[in-house]
């Protein structure tokens, strides 16, 4: 530490819904960690676009600043939490700081799922703290845990519910039947969805997330863009329904996977039906999940809030500790080297299939149907028809089928004349 006291000096980029709740956490806390660590934790200085806003925090004259890169070389601050977002000038600014020696905690998923690697390695050749519990699951405890207590474990699968914005959307129209459209804009109204939903709705969000998991699950370089996404624009209230009617319930789920033979990792964000039984199904309105698979330990599930100023701001004290304690022992947590991971495409991942046509009623439907299935070696689990006449639709689970077979499979159906509209598609996973 630059001081010679037990005194750690907070430099804080941003101070929005996070920056505005963590101030008053770590002045609430601050006895108590001093208790427990001997550190004092002290927020010294502030970097804001527009140091005239009303925060609702109270500082010191001095404290903020406009000019955020002052903030990280000043030699009177021993440490930096960036809650900017964004990838620059996110990444000068954290850069800057840990080559000056200054460890850094951040939230920031798009920067650490594009360039997170780049600055992991910086982190470690300077020797000091690079943490970001609060960039994957807001005030859930889900990175320490991968990086440490299941450092040793073969960890088989990683899946969860990574966005509250979507899953508040699927809520309502699970429990109220509600249109997307219309769920969409009481997400808006509420302040759960931005007016631009697009990262969320469409999984970019949540393939960022999936893409730090797979980093710290596997060891391997994973970055946003090799992630397969697909959002929930699509799904309709007869698809809810009838995944209800069967005993399931849609989730917009990230999945991360590793191929036991290859090594190869799987990276996908998209609905899916999981059965009403598992614990998944259960996660309601704008809370997260994330369900952990592993040889030696089974499953386990890490639930809260995934988002939010006071959580989120919680995850980030978390690490700032951990961090001022590592720094007053002049050592760090590395987080090794990351590997060149082989990405497995969509195309090569398995699960069960839920497809859903409208068909024209007329002798002979059934068997062309089924044979499309056949001739591209996907196997028909359950099948039922719903309605009759202009209105008949079938609905068929599959058995476990590849994604390219069951894609080659909807390609059939669409060039047979007696169909009308392949409508529902939707994995199911967790079976």
């Amino acid at each position: 530490m630059a001081n010679d006291t037990n005194t750690v000096r907070i430099g804080l980029l941003g101070c929005g819904n996070v920056g505005g709740a963590l101030i008053p956490l770590i002045e609430q806390q601050a006895d108590v960690i001093e208790a427990r660590t001997g550190i004092r934790l002290e927020v010294t200085r502030v970097a804001v676009r527009n140091v005239a806003r009303d925060r609702g925090v109270t500082l010191a004259d001095g404290v903020l600043t406009r000019d955020a890169m002052a903030v990280v070389t000043d030699p009177d601050i021993d440490l930096v939490i960036e809650v900017i977002g964004g990838i620059e000038p996110a990444r000068e600014l954290i850069t800057a700081a840990l080559r000056a020696g200054k460890p850094v905690v951040t939230g920031n998923k798009e920067l650490l799922a594009n360039v997170g690697h780049e600055l992991f390695a910086i982190a470690d050749e300077a020797g000091v703290d690079l943490l970001f519990e609060a960039a994957v699951a807001g005030g859930i405890p889900l990175i320490r845990p991968l990086r440490e207590s299941l450092r040793g474990e073969p960890v088989t699968r990683v899946m969860g519910i990574l966005n509250g914005t979507t899953n508040f959307i699927l809520t309502k129209m699970t429990e109220e039947g509600a249109e997307y459209a219309t769920a969409l804009a009481e997400a808006q109204e509420l302040g759960y969805a931005e007016r631009d939903p697009t990262a969320d709705v469409e999984g970019y969000d949540a393939g960022a997330k999936a893409a730090i998991i797979a980093s710290i699950a596997y060891g391997s370089r994973v970055v946003a863009g090799d992630v397969y996404h697909e959002g929930i624009s699509a799904i309709t209230a007869a698809d809810i329904g009838v995944a209800s009617r069967l005993g399931y319930v849609v989730k917009l789920l990230g999945i991360v996977e590793q191929d036991p033979d290859t090594g190869a990792v799987a990276v996908r964000v998209h609905p899916a039906m999981v059965p009403k039984h598992h614990p998944l199904a259960s996660v309601r309105e704008s809370f997260n999940a994330v369900f952990v698979e592993g040889d030696a330990v089974g499953q386990l599930m890490f639930y809260g809030r995934g988002a939010g100023g006071a959580p989120t701001a919680s995850a980030v004290l978390g690490d700032v500790i951990d961090a001022a304690v590592n720094l007053s022992k002049g050592t760090h947590a590395t987080l090794g080297s990351f590997g060149r991971a082989t990405i497995m495409g969509i195309d090569e991942t398995s699960a069960e299939y839920l497809i859903s046509l409208d068909v024209s009623d007329e002798p002979g439907v059934l068997h062309a149907v089924t044979g499309a299935f056949a001739d591209n070696g996907v196997s028909i689990r359950a099948a039922e028809q719903e309605g009759i006449g202009p209105d008949a639709r079938l609905v068929f689970i599959t058995h476990t089928a590849r994604e390219a077979d069951v894609q080659a499979t909807v390609r059939s159906l669409r060039d047979l004349d007696a169909v009308l509209k392949v409508g529902g598609f939707i994995r199911v996973i967790g079976s």
